[in-house]
């Protein structure tokens, strides 16, 4: 299920609290210093930095391996939250922050506009079916949020790594692998497992610097009630975001209509039984780019054939005419 948003609730989603990380550009050259920065807010504006104290995670996946951040490695600047990292060596890289659970207690109004603000349209239709609309709420939140990028040529298969998050976006294939066309799926996880029927928005943005395709280059406040901010210095423009539902595999499928950036958001708000609380709510989020898809050797396993092969192929088979028609001779 699917449909393009429009009008009001268009500007709701596109204006929700939500975390994200966010490159500059997402393929990088092998070994050097590169930025990954944390938007608190919306995709385009960050209202206040995260504190050190507020991140439970913070992890870099490459190689095979998976890297703990130092907290040294941040710094602040315009509201955003800059990690600076080293590239390493080729292949498809995950970043991922986690921040503790938190707690706010809203007014019945203040509440349901947040769910309608938010998009959590499921909440708030049990909350209006139900005639709970006069209910004031004390939720607990936590949010989780991941991007994948390029590093070089080769491929690798870091970008199917679980991080173990409560709420996580696991894509089912590379989103480096594929180009425009292409219907990518990605998983949806909650304590590991595959999530079903949850509403996922999905948007997409085109960068000049994306557009022409794989360009190289030299990411949780107080409360999510009270989260927006500066507008990050890039030519982009936004298609109609996309309001998907998982199935019963917890998978949505996003059809890749152009190069650019994708980032998907998702908020999973239930009831709770917890003394002291009404709700419970884990945010997540994911960005990639999609350029025009891989042409080049494959690594750390990946299928298809290396080139190589074939040059080695066509050599000996130069050299056996060469040695068989001289024979004949």
């Amino acid at each position: 299920m699917k449909r393009v948003l429009s009008g009001a609730l268009l500007v709701l989603v596109l204006s929700s609290h939500d975390m994200f990380l966010k490159m500059d550009g997402y393929f990088l050259r092998p070994n050097t210093e590169n930025t990954i920065k944390l938007f608190n807010g919306t995709y385009e504006t960050s209202e206040n930095v995260i504190a050190r104290n507020r991140m439970l995670d913070v992890s870099l996946v490459g190689n095979g391996k998976r890297i703990v951040v130092d907290s040294t490695q941040w710094y602040e600047r315009d509201n955003i939250t800059h990690l600076r990292f080293q590239s390493g060596s080729e292949g498809t890289w995950v970043a991922g922050v986690s921040t503790k659970p938190r707690n706010i207690a809203l007014a019945a109004k203040d509440f349901n506009h947040y769910l309608e603000h938010d998009g959590v349209l499921d909440m708030l239709t049990w909350r209006t079916e139900n005639n709970a609309l006069e209910d004031d709420a004390v939720e607990r939140y936590s949010k989780h949020v991941k991007t994948i990028f390029q590093v070089g040529d080769a491929l690798s298969m870091d970008w199917k790594t679980v991080l173990d998050y409560p709420l996580e976006f696991v894509p089912l294939e590379n989103p480096y692998d594929i180009h425009p066309g292409h219907a990518l799926p990605v998983q949806l996880l909650f304590g590991g497992k595959p999530l079903a029927n949850q509403l996922v928005y999905v948007g997409h943005e085109v960068t000049a610097s994306e557009h022409s395709g794989h360009g190289h280059s030299h990411a949780d406040g107080t409360d999510h009630s009270h989260e927006h901010g500066t507008t990050e210095e890039a030519d982009h423009q936004h298609a109609d975001i996309e309001q998907l539902r998982t199935d019963d595999h917890g998978i949505i499928r996003i059809a890749i209509a152009a190069k650019g950036i994708w980032y998907l958001r998702t908020i999973y708000l239930v009831h709770s039984q917890e003394e002291g609380l009404t709700h419970e709510s884990n945010w997540a989020t994911l960005t990639f780019a999609v350029g025009d898809g891989h042409v080049h050797e494959h690594s750390h396993g990946e299928s298809g054939i290396p080139s190589y092969v074939y040059w080695i192929a066509s050599l000996l088979l130069v050299i056996g005419l060469f040695f068989w028609f001289n024979r004949k001779k």
